[in-house]
Parts: C-alpha cells; sequence; structure tokens
C-alpha cells in the first residue's frame, strides 16, 4: 500500500497535466474556448430555473411563499448536479486506460493515478455549477447555513465510490469490449430508478422500501437534506455507503495488482 500511495504521489504533476488538458480539450477549436466550461454550467442552472419555475410552475411546498416558487428548481439541481458528476466520472473513467493507452503503454505512470485526473477534471466543473447554484440561491434569497460544510463530505464519498467502481470496470473495460456500452445503459436505467426528476413521495411504499437498496439515493438524498432542509442526513444510509465502498475499493485494488502487467500488454 505504501508502495502504491508513493506511486500516486510520484504522479501528481501527470494528474494535473491530465485534468488541465482534459477541460482546454472538451471545446478546442471552438471560438470561445475555455470560457464554455463556464457557460455550459450557467445555461444548465438557467434552464432548470426558467423552465420548471417560470414556464411549467412546477414548484414543492414547506419552502415559505416567496421561495416555493422555485423550490422544485432547487431539488433538481442538487440532483441533477450530483448525478452529471456520478454519471460522467464514471462513464469515463470506464473506457479510460484504452483511451490513454499511448500514455499507459510508453510512459511509467501509476494505474491507480490515472482516474484521478479524471475525477479532477470533473470535479472542477461541478464546483462552477455549484458556484452559478449558490449565486441564484443568494438571488431568491434562500438561506444558506453551516449544513453546507457536510457537501464537500458527501462529494468526497461519492468521489471515492466512482474511484472504487470505476477502478475495476475500467480493468475489465481492457478485457471486454462490451464494458463501455453496459455501463452507458445502467447509467441510463440507474438516472430514472433514482429520484433525480421525481419526488421520491410519488412513489408506493413497496417501491420506496427498493429505493432504499439504490446506492446513489443515499448520496442525492444527503445532498438535499444538507442544502434544502438544513438538516442532517440519515447517517446509518451514509455508513453503509461507505463500508460498500471500502469493500469494492479493496476488491478493485487486487484486480488491478493481479491484472496489471497484463493489462499494459494488452494495450
Amino acid at each position: 500500500m505504501r508502495q502504491r500511495l508513493s506511486a500516486i504521489r510520484a504522479s501528481i504533476p501527470v494528474i494535473l497535466h491530465l485534468a488541465r488538458q482534459d477541460l482546454v480539450e472538451r471545446h478546442s477549436g471552438s471560438l470561445l474556448g475555455a470560457a464554455w466550461t463556464f457557460i455550459a454550467p450557467l445555461v444548465n442552472i438557467l434552464v432548470f430555473v426558467l423552465v420548471f419555475s417560470r414556464i411549467m410552475g412546477a414548484k414543492l411546498e414547506g419552502f415559505g411563499a416567496e421561495i416555493d416558487q422555485y423550490s422544485y428548481s432547487i431539488y433538481l439541481i442538487c440532483g441533477v448536479l450530483a448525478w452529471t458528476a456520478f454519471a460522467n466520472s464514471l462513464g469515463r473513467i470506464t473506457n479510460l486506460y484504452k483511451d490513454q493507452s499511448h500514455l499507459v503503454t510508453k510512459v511509467h505512470v501509476s494505474l491507480l493515478a490515472l482516474p484521478l485526473a479524471v475525477l479532477l477534471a470533473e470535479t472542477i466543473v461541478y464546483l462552477i455549477s455549484m458556484g452559478f447554484f449558490v449565486g441564484f440561491l443568494l438571488l431568491i434569497d434562500f438561506p444558506l447555513s453551516g449544513y453546507w460544510l457536510g457537501v464537500p463530505l458527501v462529494y468526497a464519498l461519492q468521489c471515492l465510490s466512482v474511484y472504487a467502481v470505476g477502478l475495476s470496470l475500467a480493468v475489465m473495460a481492457v478485457y471486454l469490449k462490451d464494458i463501455k456500452e453496459v455501463v452507458a445503459v445502467v447509467l441510463q436505467v440507474w438516472f430514472w430508478v433514482t429520484p433525480i426528476v421525481y419526488v421520491s413521495q410519488i412513489l408506493p411504499p413497496w417501491a420506496l422500501g427498493w429505493m432504499q437498496l439504490n446506492p446513489f439515493f443515499c448520496i442525492v438524498n444527503s445532498y438535499r437534506e444538507l442544502i434544502m432542509y438544513q438538516r442532517i442526513p440519515p447517517l446509518e444510509p451514509l455508513a453503509l455507503f461507505a463500508a460498500g465502498t471500502a469493500l469494492v475499493l479493496c476488491l478493485s485494488l487486487w484486480l488491478l495488482g493481479r491484472t496489471e502487467r497484463d493489462l499494459r500488454d494488452c494495450l
């Protein structure tokens, strides 16, 4: 383990370079270039606010007369921003070793470090989006409380889970060509079985019980508890999620350790 941590530390310059390159190349060749990194999140926030609060009039009761009209927009943004970071990171890490095969085979870089570049780039985009979200909340006088301090902790747990699962998927994707497509389909289904665009209270009791088994349910619910309802989310589901993440991470590290030499040769 100490050797692995040392290898990751030695790869920090590579991680930073890859994350910067990722953000730059997303919009390379466009007239506005890197400005799209800020424009796209801003447009998403404006669409969620204008369409669902002004045009569709969707709202959740119980947040005060002046804020009720924006309550569903806040509910939606909390879930969509978290899911976007989760799905984009997991999908890109899955095919990371194949996409970076030229780097893996020619440069002695830690395979454990490469997924961190993806997580760093997606975190920067997430932070930009959250910055616009906070600006919107301030404009509508939505109270910001100390419970926001829990948001980075939940996001860190989310990133750790993506890293743990993505590491195994990235290894398997080298040998199994269909993994990338399977992950894309699973993420699409997973989005709709998670209460991101709908309220979980509309589900029948039996379905809500099954919903508790959805790993991302406790994550998105924790964001909403901290941001919208300004209270500590249930800790038992988060503890179970953290324990499951730790188990998957151990399995992923074991899998990579057993296959790393053959993996580099296959690429």
